[in-house]
């Protein structure tokens, strides 16, 4: 394995980061203040083609490898966690699916809208009652003859507030279970589509997260993603992958929030001396930079594991633990270091801090990917 960048790797990778240095970053604060990304934000997504990253060219995708997806989020999330987070939920959860699992005509219809950025895609799994436990899903579905009728509620659908389009997974009969489950491409602006609500938070505020009412919509029979009853293995697939984008963006808050205290440290002084020449201190920045090395192997290596097409659920499990563990830890300790200028508003520590904590919730928790390393560990292939 080698982690060397190619020189592709290496142009779209600087261009990234000028780009989140340059537009995106300045408007971070506002943003999570405003609990809405600035204007600017989406239009220079969709034009510099990084709504279309690793989605195939021949529907409109920049072509990317998986690899060059992780260093996208990870640069725009390292300026931006909610900037980080639209772009892996539009690309993994909603691009994803349709790459691999949607007929041409869907894909020529869909997927080019979601590569092109005129739509913002979702993915709505998630119910009041069904989080962790995707199985137990009770938004049904009826066939109707010449079309699918879905009734429902959906909640934590990140992207939603902007009714693009959603990849919709609701149940012919709850009492089939797993076996019961399909998906579906849904335009959020369907007639019985109702948005709740975009949820208040503690971070990622920028970031639509949004609630859903279904009353008796209609989606066309050529809408249905896949085989009938093949939907939660499809979920499982994409949150696979997504894990792995989640991890990209612990690693970018982590990186944030450890080049700030860094520079602190070398900058403050107290008791005559700067704070980087206390052993506490350095303690502290050498355990930062050990968690984030360690959390960036994991990640690109369950990045190349994808790109080779390789077994990688385990690796990615083990990718998002780590690394969104890592950002917390790095938040954490880098807001000790500033002190109480971190916990103030004037320094994005705090927003940091915020940030962090969802890494280890969404697209299934810690405690659910240890279940999934345990099983793989326990069950050799």
């Amino acid at each position: 394995m080698d982690f060397a960048l190619t020189e592709e790797q290496r142009i779209i990778l600087e261009a990234v980061k000028d780009f989140a240095r340059n537009e995106v970053a300045p408007f971070a604060a506002q943003s999570d203040q405003d609990h809405a990304l600035a204007p600017s934000i989406l239009p220079q997504l969709k034009e510099l083609g990084f709504l279309g990253s690793y989605l195939p060219q021949e529907y409109g995708g920049a072509g990317m490898d998986f690899f060059s997806y992780c260093l996208l989020v990870e640069e725009l999330s390292k300026a931006c966690a909610s900037t980080g987070v639209l772009v892996s939920a539009h690309t993994s959860l909603a691009g994803d699916p349709l790459a691999r699992a949607a007929t041409k005509a869907q894909k020529k219809q869909y997927l080019s809208l979601l590569t092109q950025g005129e739509k913002i895609g979702c993915f709505l799994l998630t119910e009041p009652g069904a989080g962790s436990d995707a199985g137990s899903i009770q938004t049904r579905y009826m066939d109707q003859g010449d079309h699918y009728e879905v009734s429902g509620n959906k909640i934590f659908v990140t992207n939603g507030g902007y009714l693009g389009l959603g990849i919709l997974f609701a149940t012919q009969d709850s009492k089939l279970g797993h076996e019961g489950i399909s998906a579906f491409i849904l335009d959020l602006r369907s007639e019985g589509v109702t948005l709740l609500k975009n949820e208040e938070k503690m971070g990622i505020r920028a970031s639509y997260t949004s609630a859903f009412a279904l009353e008796k919509v209609k989606i066309p029979k050529e809408n249905l993603l896949g085989k009938e009853g093949k939907g939660f293995h499809l979920a499982l697939e994409t949150l696979n992958g997504g894990r792995i984008g989640i991890a990209a963006q612990a690693l970018g808050i982590g990186q944030a929030a450890f080049e700030l205290a860094r520079d602190y440290a070398l900058e403050r002084k107290q008791f005559g001396k700067a704070l980087s020449r206390f052993q506490a201190i350095q303690f502290k920045l050498a355990d930062m930079a050990l968690g984030l090395e360690s959390a960036r192997l994991l990640t690109y290596k369950a990045a190349w594991l994808k790109d080779q097409k390789k077994d990688y659920s385990l690796a990615s499990a083990m990718a998002k633990v780590k690394a969104s563990e890592v950002a917390n830890a790095c938040a954490k300790e880098a807001l000790q270091i500033f002190g109480g200028y971190g916990f103030t508003t004037d320094y994005p520590l705090e927003r940091l801090y915020r940030d962090a904590k969802i890494t280890e919730i969404y697209e299934g928790t810690s405690e659910i990917q240890r279940i999934v390393m345990a099983k793989e560990i326990l069950n050799p292939t």
